[in-house]
C-alpha cells in the first residue's frame, strides 16, 4: 500500500483556510511550503523539461506550455494510472490527488463540495508567455490549484497566476512572487478572474495544475464533461 503521509504539509494548508473562506468577491488563498521539504526536492529535481513532449499553445489570449498526464482525454479529464515517463514521486502525488482523503481535506479547507480529481497536468511558461484575464465559471463545486516549482523568482516579476477583480490587469488584487513550493488555490465562480502577466525575462515558470470538482455516478461532473459537451455540439452541427 502506498504511503502518502510524507507528501503535503497539511498544517500549512489549514492555516490558510479562514483566509480562503473569508475573502470577499473571490474565494482564494496562497499557501507556502505546501509540500514536505524532502518530497518537494524530489518533485523539483524531476520536473519534466520543456521539450517536444509538451504542447506549445499560442493563441490570441495565451502563450504557454502544456503537458498532459498519460491517458488524459482530449480535453483534459485525467484518468487512472501511472505516467511511466515521470518519476516515482510524480506518480505518487497523482495517486494521492486521486484519493478521497485528498479531496476531503480540501473540502474541509474550503467548504466547497469537491469529490474527485478532474485535471492534473503541467503548465509551463517561458519568455513571452502570458494569459489574459479570464473566468471559467463552470459552477460552485470546483477548486483550481496552481502549484509552483520555480526558485529565485524576483518580487514584482510577472508570470505567476494572479487574481483580479475585473477583466484587466489594472485590477489585480493578488499576485505571488514566491514560486518555490507554493500554491495558489481559488474557487471557480463568475468572480474568479485570473491570468498571468507577460513574462519578459528569459526564465521558466514551472507549475502543475490540479482541479478538484463535484462528481456523482448519476450526474457526472458538476461543471460538465468537456469531451461530452464538445461531442454533443459536433452532433448538433452535423444534424444542422
Amino acid at each position: 500500500m502506498d504511503d502518502f503521509s510524507e507528501i503535503i504539509n497539511w498544517n500549512n494548508v489549514f492555516k490558510q483556510s479562514e483566509n480562503f473562506k473569508t475573502n470577499k468577491l473571490c474565494k482564494f488563498a496562497f499557501i507556502e511550503n505546501f509540500f514536505q521539504e524532502d518530497f518537494y526536492k524530489k518533485l523539483f529535481n524531476s520536473y519534466p523539461i520543456f521539450d517536444d513532449s509538451w504542447d506549445h499553445i499560442v493563441t490570441y489570449d495565451k502563450n504557454h506550455w502544456s503537458k498532459k498526464w498519460a491517458g488524459t482525454t482530449t480535453h483534459g479529464i485525467v484518468q487512472d494510472g501511472d505516467d511511466k515517463s515521470l518519476s516515482n514521486e510524480w506518480n505518487l502525488l497523482k495517486k494521492y490527488a486521486s484519493t478521497k482523503e485528498f479531496s476531503d481535506n480540501f473540502k474541509k479547507f474550503s467548504n466547497v463540495s469537491v469529490e474527485k480529481l478532474k485535471h492534473f497536468h503541467f503548465i509551463g511558461m517561458s519568455q513571452g508567455g502570458f494569459q489574459l484575464p479570464h473566468v471559467h465559471n463552470v459552477g460552485p463545486s470546483t477548486l483550481v490549484m496552481m502549484l509552483y516549482f520555480s526558485k529565485d523568482w524576483m518580487k514584482g516579476d510577472p508570470g505567476a497566476t494572479y487574481i483580479a477583480s475585473d477583466l484587466d490587469e489594472s485590477s489585480i488584487i493578488f499576485e505571488p512572487y514566491n514560486l518555490d513550493n507554493t500554491l495558489v488555490i481559488f474557487q471557480d465562480s463568475q468572480h474568479a478572474i485570473h491570468g498571468a502577466r507577460y513574462l519578459e525575462k528569459d526564465v521558466q515558470r514551472k507549475a502543475l495544475q490540479i482541479t478538484l470538482e463535484g462528481w456523482s455516478l448519476e450526474s457526472g461532473w458538476s461543471g460538465g464533461d468537456p469531451d461530452k459537451i464538445i461531442e454533443e455540439r459536433s452532433k448538433n452541427l452535423v444534424e444542422l
